[in-house]
Formats: C-alpha cells, structure tokens, sequence
C-alpha cells in the first residue's frame, strides 16, 4: 500500500484504488466506466483545492488531446439536477478536458455521502500534493466543523499524523494578511507556523517576505519580537524560590509531562508555567488536558 494511504479505512482506499486502476478498456468495462457528456457535470462546492494553475491545466489538455484521459473521473449522481452529476475527484481533468474540446468523459459513478465526497477529495489533492497548506487546513476545518471530525479521525482518512493535522488546522488562526500570503505562496507553511500566536504577526510576515529569510532565520525574528514585547514580571519572594515544596512539585509535574514546569507562589498566589519546544510538545499537552477533563 502506497505511503499516502497509510491509516486510510477499507472503504476509501478501496474507492481511490479502484478509480485509479481503469486505465485500460477492459478495466473500464469491468469496473462500469462510461462516458458521460462533459457538460453535465457539476464541481463539488467544496472542493478543498480552489486554484488551478493555467500553464498545468495547458500541459494537461495538450497531453489529453494526444492520449484521451487516461484516469476516469470519479462522480456521483446528483439528487435535485436528474441526470447531472457533481465531481468527486478529478476537477483538473474536467477543466482540462474541456481546454481539450472534448465532448465527454469517462467516469466512474458512485452514489456517496457529503462526509465521503469531502474526505475523497482531500485525500486525492493531498496524495497529488495539489493543495496549498491553507486549502488543506481549510478542508480539515470543514470536516471538523460539518460532521463533527475529530484531528483523531480525519488523520486516520487522509495518512497523516494527528499532530500534522492539529498544526495545520492552527494555520486558520493567522491573520488574514498572513493566510493571504501562505496562500499566495509568499510564504511557506514552516514560515507561517513561525508566526502563531505571536504579536504583530502581519508585520513580521512583511519582514520574512522582504528579506527573504529562511524558516530557522524567521523563528529568531520572532523568537526576538517577543523578547522585546515581554515585560518583566516582579520576582517572586525569595523565601518561595527557595522552597523545597515548591521545587518538589515542579520536578513532579516535570516527571509526569515530560517538559519543564516553574510554579510561582507568593502567599498562596501565583501561576505555573509549562515551556515546551516544538508544537508538537504542545499538541501532546493539549491532548492530555484535554483527556484530564473528561
């Protein structure tokens, strides 16, 4: 099984493998393949892939009008329009096809579920690597948000860690100017992540972009921004710095997290801090929390 299925349930890559194993004309027939007027069919309104980029879809159409579509498009009948159908995957061929002056199409007809069609399209552009970092978030998003799919669930359909799916997923918390670059390809996704949760977001996203700076110089930029907006907090008693209770519990709760912990007290007042390092750390906190509380 390919790397990109890996975690995939039975029925979907069983689904993705059989529309891309009728290449031939005997496969085709065996597997119901037929050709369908190009006009009747519909793009899926969400579809997690938004840009198509001219001079690919150009490359495609010319290769189609030399060889036909090698791979049918996979559709599904659509309910309200008889005899119409909405793409499931396989958009750029359809585009491309029709840059080609073709009249039809193979397809494979399939009768799905909205969850199915969205998880069917995420897979197919994430496989190709079709999509940017912030139209994969933004499908992940809709998963979560429309059928109540957990980072859990939709890592196991689409072959990806749970902590990748959780870090892309914060992408969307960026500011809109920072998520137009990501989008734009200004900035990568490592160049994004740099910037979450910090201030003046925009502004360093400005700086990473002017002085074409790499993802490590970025994460200093920021790593400096923050120094120099953190005010110094008054330090604690020194009577609580010096209290083995205290250090006690710290090393404690650094044992059972695995990550360093400071407690402040001052008469019974104070907070606890946790640092971590990687998002990843912070993933893993988040989760145990999260679990705790339950």
């Amino acid at each position: 099984m390919a790397e990109g299925r890996r975690g995939l349930g039975r029925g979907m890559s069983a689904l993705m493998d059989e529309a891309a194993s009728v290449a031939t004309p005997e496969a085709r027939r065996a597997a119901g393949v037929i050709e369908i007027a190009i006009e009747l069919f519909r793009r899926n309104p969400d579809q997690p892939r938004k840009t198509f980029a001219q001079e690919e879809l150009d490359e495609l159409a010319a290769s189609i009008r030399e060889r036909g579509v090698l791979q049918p498009i996979l559709a599904r009948p659509l309910p309200d329009q008889p005899g119409e159908y909405q793409i499931i995957a396989g958009e750029r061929r359809w585009r491309a096809s029709q840059l080609a002056g073709l009249r039809a199409i193979p397809a494979l007809i399939r009768d799905l579920g909205d969850m199915e069609v969205m998880e069917v399209a995420l897979i197919e552009n994430i496989q190709r690597a079709d999509l940017n970092a912030l139209e994969e978030a933004r499908g992940f998003a809709a998963l979560t948000k429309r059928f109540g799919r957990s980072p859990e669930a939709i890592a196991g359909v689409v072959g990806k860690s749970r902590s990748h799916v959780a870090n892309t997923l914060r992408l969307l918390r960026l500011p809109q100017a920072v998520q137009d670059h990501l989008e734009s390809g200004r900035l990568t996704a490592g160049h994004a992540r740099t910037l979450l949760g910090v201030d003046d977001a925009e502004a360093l996203a400005n700086q990473i972009i002017e002085k074409g700076l790499s993802v490590r110089q970025a994460e200093a930029l920021t790593r400096k921004a923050a120094t120099a907006h953190h005010k110094p907090e008054k330090p604690a008693r020194e009577s609580n710095r010096n209290n083995a209770d205290i250090r006690s519990l710290e090393n404690d709760l650094a044992d059972v997290l695995g990550l360093q912990v400071q407690v402040r007290d001052t008469d019974g007042v104070g907070d606890v801090r946790i640092k971590y390092q990687t998002l990843e750390q912070l993933d893993d906190l988040c989760r145990r929390l999260m679990r705790a509380a339950t």
